[in-house]
């Protein structure tokens, strides 16, 4: 695979089944380098004709989030506007010409429809008048000052916060057959007479919240009289990871408290069953609100009484992100990561568990309607990724069903092997190889994921997959800290960072050498983003046998870290701790004089998560010391780079990093 083959990598919107589980919608999606930007359209695919390849729906450059109405017969969807706005759109599920249905200053974040189809919610973020070209001609810079009170002010992939709140907002639902709307032709006028307006939009939505504080994830409860929603408030002195969900009435007269503070939870979704439960997915931050290393992230369902907890969160994890609750019946499914894998769960309301897909995948979203020609009653759909697809379609117990990865296969890749190390205290470590084909010796390079709670799994990895083509052995894994081992595994670096976590990836790459003889222990390099690029500084400190290194949007000095990152009111306190002499230890910036490795330091301007100055005294501390250093910083971009930057950028990067690699550990073929 090589840098450009970016473009191959076609991953799949949630599914949304029809009411008869006839046919099933969904957005595919991919990067387009000659564009410059994400790409994708709406695809429909027949079922029960066993159609051998889905149809696009909708020829837009950007659109997303499809959504059918009750009755099956229109699709609300995203699409961006002439200024990249996400504005919603609602198509004929059989096709045809769409109809904008917002033009929100901001865009739409997310929607729902209304039971009986008439409506539809949405969150929308409001400017402050005079922000965000709110006045003609005003620009940012000209802009007034902003007050800051609260601990919180930004966030990565959106910027300032505070003076654009998110708020509710209902709409009525357009026919998109029917009528077109027309702009008005200049005429002479009677006298007194009003000229009418220029019609942009069917109708005007109705603004249901308002006020300072944010509200996202919305969704109608069952007799569509409300509209849940959580609602984020800034704090005025220490960060509170405790979710609130109220209910909106939709004729406007007030809110009810659905779920309070006091239940200690962090909500990620929301659902409603068709007998009116509500299940949320949360974890548990304790009473403090701000206990959430290693979240445990579990299935709950509201009760009068209060939350009652479905899922055991050591026995499974449903906190990948993207995770969401598809209620069927009196089951809820949900996604259970394990070991690099992403597998289905039905849950029942005593809590009992079954496992509707297993083996090597990596489910993204779902959907399920009652069928009774179907396994169990049930049809299933599910967009998943496995060894060689980064996205298609299954519909369980019928198969895949599409080929969005046949063009990446036909890229070439290369089926990693995976391993377990023992390590040096007796812990198994889980990870992959990705080698050459050939004896070798091959160069080599170890891999270490963001987070830290987060995860490598066996999906198709761009980073390593051009590696290998480039001739490099890649070894990568998920050591402690990570997700999908257990909240134990998760938590163990608690306030311990650079300690079994850098055994662990140490272990595992010489682990990994041992067990192959076509990788050259003597010839290695070490990278890694994020959390990654923590742990790549604190082992390019402590471990001297690398080539080379790159540090990437790294988490490097805890101490700035807290005024300068958007979650540094709480991430580093959690993490490191708030003792100075803890702190150091376990800080990259205290020990960077220690480091000699050449080391290339890359970051994006707009990166809010772990501030551009993380990396510039990073780097600047680099160069002090007397270390070979290289700094990379890309515009416009944010914490998200590698994963959804504009196609050219992340074609950049890859090329940096390879020429990085060819200078500092080159191949010899």
């Amino acid at each position: 695979m090589r840098a450009s083959d970016i473009e191959k990598l076609v991953a799949l919107s949630r599914p949304n089944l029809s009411p008869t589980g006839d046919f099933v919608v969904f957005a595919a999606s991919r990067p387009d380098i000659r564009a410059n930007q994400n790409v994708g359209q709406l695809w429909r695919l027949d079922l029960d004709d066993h159609s051998p390849a889905p149809r696009r729906l909708t020829r837009g450059a950007a659109d997303s989030a499809p959504r059918l109405s009750p009755d099956g017969a229109v699709v609300a969807f995203l699409r961006a506007d002439a200024k990249k706005r996400a504005q919603l759109h609602v198509v004929a599920a059989h096709g045809g010409e769409p109809v904008q249905v917002t033009d929100q200053p901001l865009g739409v974040g997310s929607f729902a429809w209304s039971p009986d189809g008439g409506r539809i919610v949405f969150t929308a973020r409001v400017p402050e008048s005079g922000r965000y070209g709110s006045i003609e001609g005003l620009d940012a810079a000209a802009e007034a000052p902003r007050r800051v009170t609260g601990v919180r002010w930004h966030a990565n992939g959106i910027g300032y916060t505070l003076d654009r709140p998110a708020h509710v907002f209902v709409v009525d639902a357009p026919d998109p057959g029917a009528e077109p709307l027309y702009a008005a032709a200049p005429a002479v006028l009677a006298e007194g007479a009003t000229a009418p307006a220029a019609v942009r939009v069917p109708a005007a939505p109705t603004a249901l919240t308002s006020g300072s504080h944010d509200h996202g994830g919305v969704v109608f409860t069952r007799d569509g009289t409300e509209v849940l929603t959580t609602v984020d408030e800034v704090e005025p002195l220490r960060r509170d990871l405790r979710s609130r969900i109220v209910a909106v009435r939709v004729d406007g007269t007030g809110e009810r408290e659905v779920l309070g503070r006091e239940a200690n939870l962090s909500v990620d979704d929301v659902a409603v069953a068709d007998d009116g439960t509500i299940a949320i997915l949360a974890a548990d931050v304790g009473p403090e609100g701000r206990d959430f290393v290693a979240p445990g992230v579990a299935l709950w369902i509201v009760e009068p009484s209060g939350p009652r907890r479905l899922t055991d969160p050591e026995a499974a994890d449903l906190g990948e992100a993207g995770s969401h609750i598809t209620p069927i019946g009196t089951q809820f499914l949900v996604q259970n990561r394990t070991r690099g894998r992403v597998h289905l769960l039905s849950v029942a309301r005593d809590g009992s568990t079954t496992d509707v897909s297993t083996g090597d995948v990596e489910v993204t979203g779902h959907d399920a309607v009652a069928r009774a020609d179907s396994p169990g009653g049930v049809r299933v759909v599910a967009a998943l990724a496995d060894a060689t697809s980064f996205g298609d379609l299954v519909v369980v117990g019928e198969g895949i069903r599409t080929d969005f990865g046949g063009a990446l296969r036909d890229a070439g890749l290369v089926a990693p092997r995976e391993i377990a190390v023992e390590g040096r205290d007796g812990y198994r470590v889980h990870g992959w190889v990705a080698a050459p084909g050939g004896e070798g010796p091959h160069p080599v390079i170890l891999m270490i994921h963001g987070g830290p709670f987060a995860s490598y799994g066996i999906h198709p990895f761009d980073e390593v997959q051009t590696l290998v083509d480039a001739g490099y052995a890649v070894v990568y894994g998920n050591p402690r800290g990570s997700a999908g081992y257990g909240r134990a595994h998760g938590r163990s670096i608690r306030q311990a960072m650079g300690t079994v976590d850098f055994a662990d990836v140490i272990d595992l790459l010489e682990g990994a050498i041992a067990s192959d003889a076509s990788l050259d222990g003597s010839r290695v390099g070490v990278m890694g983003g994020s959390y990654g690029g923590y742990l790549t500084a604190w082992v390019i400190a402590h471990d001297h046998r690398f080539a080379g290194a790159i540090v990437e949007r790294g988490f490097l000095d805890p101490v700035s870290f807290q005024g300068t990152s958007d979650i540094g009111s709480f991430f580093g306190d959690e993490y490191v701790g708030t003792d100075a002499a803890a702190i150091a230890r376990q800080s990259p910036m205290a020990v960077v004089d220690q480091v000699t490795t050449p080391t290339l330091v890359v970051h994006s301007e707009l990166d809010y998560r772990c501030p551009l100055e993380q990396a510039t005294r990073y780097y600047s501390a680099l160069k002090r010391s007397g270390t070979e250093a290289e700094m990379l910083i890309f515009p416009g971009e944010n914490h998200e780079l590698s994963r959804a930057g504009q196609p050219r950028h992340r074609v950049e990067r890859i090329d940096a990093v390879l020429d990085w690699w060819a200078r500092r550990l080159p191949v010899v073929r």
